[in-house]
């Protein structure tokens, strides 16, 4: 593999969705999808491989207090 190739994450690990702009977590690759589940729980979507990427270090952050915080207001 060259370099400047990046791997796509595997299960999982998050993933961003570059289309949707979403942050979830690699459920596993389906008939040539990628299937990601919200890092809180929720319904899966699916994304086309070429647009799934790992998030940086920024959004994976966002994406974690987000939902921690979340969770605090309805004291879970």
């Amino acid at each position: 593999m060259a370099s400047n190739q990046q791997t796509r994450p595997g299960i999982g690990e998050l993933a961003k969705d570059t289309v949707r702009g979403r942050i979830g977590v690699v459920m596993g690759e389906l008939g040539g999808r990628v299937h990601l589940r919200p890092i809180g729980g929720g319904k899966e979507w699916e994304a086309v491989p070429e647009t799934v990427k790992a998030p940086s270090t920024r959004e994976e952050l966002s994406a974690r207090l987000a939902v921690r915080n979340s969770n605090s207001r309805y004291g879970l």
